[in-house]
């Protein structure tokens, strides 16, 4: 049988749950399904971490001490984003449901809930996302332009080798997720040579400055603030 944990290690979950117990509960076991999860604890960590990194789901709750987690959800609506949410409350009402519904949330469970459980939603509904190519990817202070093949990061525009921008575009398009030596050296059209991805990358992280944004993982990297 397929261990789950290998299909969700790259996937980045953000928890907004003010609930200490609850949140350290919900995050460590996300963890443990092979999730990676950043957990905040109110309305402003959460806008911040997703003006900061691109999430492949939200887990939110909706009474939290500055306000409604269903606003997190309307944000990302109203900015074109599809990042699936999903909801933990107590307010369980069908009236609560319609609201979170209405507001563009995937799904909804009630408090009390089983950690299996919300595994299986949150991977269920990572497994709907659509992904389409943007011909602009943003990763916090980082503009990877496609279509001119332009790159800037805090609005500095940096000058790229043909293999260097093809690179991070694979990144930056899967950003905060392991990509492979392979799969780079497949994409840029180079031979699978570890030394010769290696030194793309030590050029590129050079390039990007600091703070660093691409980091070993496995076999490859991972693109993340």
């Amino acid at each position: 049988m397929p261990d789950d944990r290998m299909t969700t290690r790259s996937l980045w979950i953000l928890v907004c749950e003010d609930d200490d117990d609850l949140g350290d509960r919900v995050a460590a076991g996300l963890r443990e399904a092979g999730f990676l999860v950043d957990l905040t604890r109110n309305l402003a960590e959460a806008r911040r971490s997703c003006g900061e990194r691109r999430y492949d789901c939200l887990i939110v709750d909706r009474g939290l001490p500055d306000g409604d987690g269903l606003e997190l959800v309307r944000r990302q609506r109203d900015s074109k984003q599809r990042t699936p949410a999903l909801v933990i409350t107590a307010r369980d009402s069908p009236l609560d449901r319609t609201e979170g519904y209405a507001s563009g949330a995937d799904d909804y469970l009630a408090k009390p809930f089983s950690l299996s459980e919300l595994a299986a939603r949150v991977r269920a509904l990572c497994g709907r996302r659509p992904r389409s190519p943007a011909p602009v990817l943003t990763v916090g202070d980082l503009v990877v332009d496609r279509l001119r093949r332009r790159v800037q990061r805090n609005g500095v525009l940096l000058i790229m080798t043909s293999p260097e921008f093809c690179a991070l575009e694979l990144l930056a398009a899967r950003a905060g997720t392991m990509v492979s030596r392979t799969e780079i050296a497949e994409y840029c059209g180079a031979t699978p040579s570890s030394a010769n991805v290696e030194d793309v990358i030590h050029r590129l992280d050079r390039k990007l400055g600091e703070p660093q944004l691409i980091h070993p993982a496995g076999r490859g990297y991972l693109l993340h603030l």
